[in-house]
């Protein structure tokens, strides 16, 4: 799309930034009127002004394996042991509106607190990859060439010499076998 909007088309695509909504910039949700001029590189650049979406929200898919579970997962009736037609009804009700509510509760909850907790394991993390891991590697791996260097250095001064001497010595050995009958 050329980011131009037709008179059928719902979304609205801008070419300037696609944290740009219809109602403006997710800081300032009231501003209907922003136009390309009011658009800086900061709001383009700053990955804190990204929009979570809140229909897919699991774009990556890393949770399919695990909370799939439905009713007819859990509880299944085979041929000719059906209960009530109304008791098979309010168990499925019962069941999805439980699971519902406590999922939603537990996250009100549980969840900004495990947020806060997993976004500073995640910032320790990332500090110590950033400043202690990925330098210590670079350091590591400098050094190691410096001695990999020393090492093939005392390796072609004193195996080499050695090596091919013994491999004229032994070049001269000839190994002659013949069958006996």
């Amino acid at each position: 799309m050329t980011g131009e909007r037709t008179d059928g088309d719902a979304d609205e695509e801008f070419l300037q930034s696609p944290f740009i909504r219809k109602q403006g910039n997710i800081y300032k949700p009231n501003n209907k009127d922003m136009d390309n001029d009011s658009v800086n590189e900061k709001t383009m650049d700053d990955v804190h002004t990204k929009e979570i979406d809140l229909v897919n929200r699991d774009p990556k898919q890393i949770n399919d394996d695990v909370v799939k579970v439905d009713f007819e997962d859990i509880i299944a009736e085979p041929a000719g042991t059906y209960s009530f037609d109304g008791v098979w009804k309010a168990s499925f009700t019962t069941f999805t509106v439980t699971k519902y509510w406590c999922y939603r509760l537990l996250t009100a909850v549980v969840g900004i607190p495990l947020a806060l907790i997993w976004g500073i394991f995640f910032a320790i993390l990332s500090f110590l990859h950033i400043w202690a891991v990925v330098p210590c590697v670079k350091s590591y791996l400098i050094e190691i060439h410096c001695l990999s260097r020393v090492y093939s250095i005392c390796v072609h001064t004193f195996c080499d010499p050695l090596f091919e001497a013994m491999g004229r010595c032994l070049s001269s050995i000839r190994i002659r076998t013949t069958k006996e009958v």
